[in-house]
């Protein structure tokens, strides 16, 4: 089969596997329980069978008279069947006893019938289908001895056989009403599969209309309500639409950052440009203004980088980035001989992009570097989850320092800045603002402080659930 054949064959829906398999469970359940009740009529049907002939048996012997002289006399009374009376009914008796005394119902007459043998007086047996010129025939035979009133005793044997057609025909009618009962069960209980199918995919239906409406801009999110088996579903369908969402709005929101923070600088060097001042004074103006936008785009750049924060994401153990990150300083700054400290939790994870995470440590850890006379704090704790239906923990993270802090009234600027993407660029660089980004994306809270512990400044960032 070429591949193309095979990409385009659809799936096979919900509904129709469940019918499939359903009816597969139907087929097997009703044909076991057919072929068992089947073989429940037809064993009840023989001991039936036995039990009525063996009533024929004791009716006939009731009629049987034996003289004195051993002597028998046939049954003189009505036959307990009429059958008995027809020929070829299919219903037979034969008396067989010493002495060469045989009698035959008149429904035997012209059969060839091999009732002959003296059974042992007692012995009863049950036989069948048995060959015979009559066809073939379900047999009781009974072996009995007479004891006439002077004491010599006297043997029997009575025979009665039914022909097996007899019981065929009600084994027949009996399969043809059990083929019948079972198909319409079956038949119904696929009927109420069916219903009972669509009212419990009915949610699932309702979330694909909902989607639906998401993607015609009629909804901003699947509302419900769901069961709580679908919610599930949903609420992961919302997460990720709006980490969808959120992550279009900062693409568009960089890109008009971008464009409206190289505005100025162009302007400036076209100005310069177009004036008619010295060759050497333009080139350094010119130069600045490269630089300048040089700056504006690698913040925005970066910004842009930033994953956000993302439904699905692996979780990402802090320990081992936050080691390597502090190593790359530590080599940057040796001369320095800074000392950092650590305190990170080992279930501590980050559910996001490993870029973002180390970004966010980088920046954090870089400026504590920067800024620091000698020690550095790195904590990280891990916190439960806000929602006790959700597995993603929380996470708390400071980076504290013992440099010269940040002035109190430079504290709200701080995290006031990024508004503007040119305002982040001028006087301050973009490490934090990319921090500030970061943060915001993964919907958590920054705060800058001073330290109370080392006395400089104190980064703190939580993420209340992830």
């Amino acid at each position: 089969m070429a591949p193309e054949d095979t990409a385009s064959r659809r799936p096979l829906s919900l509904v129709s596997r469940s019918t499939i398999a359903t009816l597969l469970v139907l087929v097997g359940f009703l044909g076991v329980t057919g072929f068992a009740l089947d073989r429940a009529y037809a064993n009840a049907a023989l001991a039936g069978l036995r039990v009525r002939l063996q009533s024929y048996a004791y009716a006939y012997l009731a009629g049987v008279d034996v003289s004195s002289r051993d002597r028998a006399y046939p049954p003189d009374m009505p036959p307990p069947n009429p059958d008995f009376l027809r020929p070829g009914s299919g219903l037979y008796a034969v008396i067989v006893g010493a002495n060469d005394f045989h009698w035959a119902a008149p429904s035997a007459l012209g059969r060839d019938l091999p009732f002959h043998a003296l059974l042992e007086p007692g012995v009863t047996r049950f036989d069948g289908p048995v060959a015979t010129g009559a066809g073939q025939l379900y047999v009781l035979s009974q072996g009995v001895e007479w004891i006439p009133t002077n004491g010599n005793g006297y043997r029997l044997t009575i025979y009665i056989a039914e022909n097996e057609a007899l019981y065929q025909t009600g084994l027949a009618a009996y399969r043809r009403t059990l083929m019948g009962w079972l198909s319409a069960l079956g038949l119904a209980l696929l009927v109420l599969q069916q219903i009972l199918l669509r009212w419990s995919f009915s949610p699932l239906r309702r979330v694909a209309r909902d989607i639906a409406r998401i993607e015609r801009g009629g909804a901003e999110r699947l509302v419900g309500p769901y069961p709580r088996e679908v919610a599930v579903l949903t609420r992961g369908l919302n997460r990720f639409i709006e980490s969808e969402r959120e992550h279009l709005k900062r693409y568009r929101n960089t890109l008009d950052d971008l464009a409206h923070s190289l505005k100025t600088p162009l302007a400036v060097a076209r100005s310069r440009l177009e004036s008619t001042d010295a060759e050497g004074d333009v080139r350094k103006d010119l130069q600045d203004q490269v630089q300048h936008m040089d700056q504006i785009v690698a913040y925005q750049l970066a910004r842009a980088k930033a994953s956000g924060h993302s439904t699905f994401a692996a979780p990402i153990p802090v320990q081992a980035h936050a080691e390597a990150v502090v190593r790359s300083l530590e080599r940057v700054y040796a001369a320095k001989n800074i000392l950092c400290e650590f305190d990170i939790d080992e279930d501590a994870r980050f559910y996001g992009d490993e870029g973002d995470l180390l970004e966010l440590l980088g920046n954090l850890l870089e400026n504590a570097f920067k800024w620091t006379h000698h020690q550095v704090v790195l904590r990280v704790v891990r916190i439960a989850p806000v929602d006790p239906r959700s597995w993603r923990a929380g996470l708390d993270i400071r980076v504290e320092d013992d440099g010269p802090g940040i002035p109190p009234e430079n504290l709200e600027k701080v995290l006031q800045r990024g508004v503007r993407g040119d305002e982040r660029v001028q006087g301050h660089g973009i490490g934090l603002a990319i921090v500030e980004d970061i943060v915001r994306g993964y919907h958590g809270v920054l705060h800058v402080d001073r330290s109370a512990e080392l006395g400089g400044a104190c980064f703190h960032i939580s993420f209340a659930e992830m």
